[in-house]
């Protein structure tokens, strides 16, 4: 795993292997950014000549790499992209960004010193959580030699002036970095090694690891208590599902968070089987667990004044002689009863479990995340997830939160007119499909049949950014992104600041 540290030297003092300045693109050719005057100075001040002569433009995601002069102790210099230049100071994004080029760039050096603009402690901690997820790597299934080791250490230099606040913004970067690139994992492990209970094993060795209360419901306790939509996607698999709580709570905390994810360790649509093409993927259907889980664990070891309990609804869809069938019906914890015409809509199904569990709780806000639909991919696409809710204040705060985070986000209303082709079973309370067309949108309104009266309730559907097929670019790798953490984790800050959700 990659070590963050800060330092106030100067840049041309520190020993590494690299040193990164950023670089953008000025009215006038290439400008460099705060934080690389001691490097200029090294080149004499023509360390501009010098990138210019060897193509470089500033652009968004550009690393050009410079033999260091020897005014440094550095091996070489790399200059990245910070796109367009900004007088009155870079966007935490492109700073974020940036440093993560800059990191899986310089996968298998050993040091690091990132020399990017560190005036604030926001910037520190947008270097430092860009650097540290861009340096992130799968490597559980590679042999040895198969691919570079990430980086082994970076160092952000920042001002001598504000350094103990700079400690602590690299501090915040590290929990955070940490447990997003531990959801990658989760997102990223093969579903012959993931499963409902090896997910459940994680959770309880991760409870005792931060102090967290953790409870599990196994089969036998999820059919005693009447949790039919778990049982029912869960039917058809030799792995049994799961009802993971993680519960996070303060002292201090005036305010309690709900937050419940989608947990399908793997996806085959069940008898309703997807077709060719579609399966590949199909691990990633956990993704919502893994961001709820990584969300909770980082607010605990930020020590955030809120209360804050996860959900893990865990199950694996598959298709057997036991699975449920197209027209079963199922009755789900609390009663409603659900008729199930397509047994590939089933995260909904054990969401409303788990929505029903959490509201028994009475907490202030339930948040879900899943990757439920592919009509949200097709509205927003690929980058941006899809936010709902019951409440258009909380809706529009999760936006905002969101944008604040660098995570694109857009707000989706739950069209009244919607809600009446899943009433329309003429045998139970509701049928899991409504109208093809607003498919994301009939999704959120099915999950809000299950939200208890007088709590606000907000769905975020991440189909689209969850698993990033494409080649890397910023700091989001190939696979699992951990998309939604920031998001929670913010939420969870503020309403730990104010006192109330």
């Amino acid at each position: 795993m990659t070590a963050l540290s800060v330092s106030t030297s100067s840049a041309a003092s520190l020993r590494a292997d690299a040193l990164v300045v950023g670089v953008a693109k000025g009215p006038k050719g290439i400008a460099l950014a705060p934080g690389a005057e001691a490097v200029n100075e090294a080149f004499e001040g023509k360390l501009t000549e010098v990138l210019n002569t060897l193509g470089a433009t500033g652009a968004e995601g550009e690393a050009v790499k410079v033999p260091s002069p020897a005014g440094l102790k550095a091996a070489f210099v790399l200059a990245v992209g910070l796109g367009e230049a900004a007088e009155a100071g870079y966007q935490l994004e492109a700073l974020r960004r940036a440093a993560g080029v800059a990191a899986r760039t310089l996968a298998g050096a050993k040091k690091a010193a990132l020399a990017l603009p560190t005036e604030s402690a926001d910037e520190v901690e947008a270097v430092a959580l860009g650097g540290l997820l861009g340096a992130y790597a799968f490597g559980t299934y590679k042999g040895d030699g198969n691919g570079k080791e990430p980086v082994g250490e970076l160092v952000v230099l920042a001002p001598r002036k504000g350094s103990k606040d700079a400690k602590a913004a690299v501090e915040r970067a590290a929990a955070i970095g940490e447990e997003m690139n531990r959801a990658r994992d989760l997102v990223n492990t093969a579903p012959n090694d993931l499963n409902p209970k090896s997910f459940a094993a994680i959770a309880q060795a991760a409870g005792k690891e931060h102090g967290l209360k953790v409870e599990v419901l196994d089969e036998k306790a999820l059919a005693k208590g009447g949790f039919g939509g778990l049982l029912g996607v869960g039917n058809g698999s030799a792995n049994p599902p799961r009802l993971v709580k993680v519960a996070y709570t303060h002292p201090k905390a005036k305010a309690t968070l709900a937050f419940v994810g989608k947990g399908i360790t793997y996806d085959s649509g069940g008898i309703s089987l997807k077709p060719a093409g579609h399966n590949e993927t199909m691990k990633c259907d956990m993704a919502g667990a893994a961001a709820v889980f990584a969300a909770v664990v980082a607010a605990k070891r930020l020590g955030l004044a809120v209360n804050v309990t996860g959900w893990l609804a865990l199950a694996e869809n598959m298709p057997s002689g036991t699975a449920t069938r197209p027209g079963d019906v199922l009755r789900m914890y609390g009663g409603k009863t659900v008729e199930v015409l397509n047994t590939d809509a089933e995260g909904r199904l054990v969401l409303a479990d788990a929505i029903v569990r959490a509201g028994e709780e009475n907490p202030d806000v339930i948040v879900d995340v899943a990757t439920l639909t592919g009509a949200m991919v097709l509205a927003l696409g690929n980058r941006t997830f899809g936010v709902m809710s019951n409440n258009d204040e909380l809706r529009d705060t999760l936006h905002t939160v969101a944008g604040e985070v660098g995570e694109q986000s857009w707000p989706m209303p739950l069209p009244a007119e919607l809600r009446k082709g899943m009433t329309e079973s003429t045998i139970a309370d509701l049928a899991n499909m409504g109208e093809r067309m607003g498919g994301g949108l009939v999704a959120g309104l099915f999950l809000k049949e299950f939200v208890a009266e007088g709590i606000d309730w907000a769905h975020l559907d991440i189909a689209g950014p969850a698993f990033h097929e494409s080649a890397p670019f910023g700091y989001t790798p190939k696979g699992g992104t951990a998309s939604a953490v920031r998001t929670l984790v913010r939420y969870a800050e503020q309403t730990a600041a104010n006192g109330k959700a």
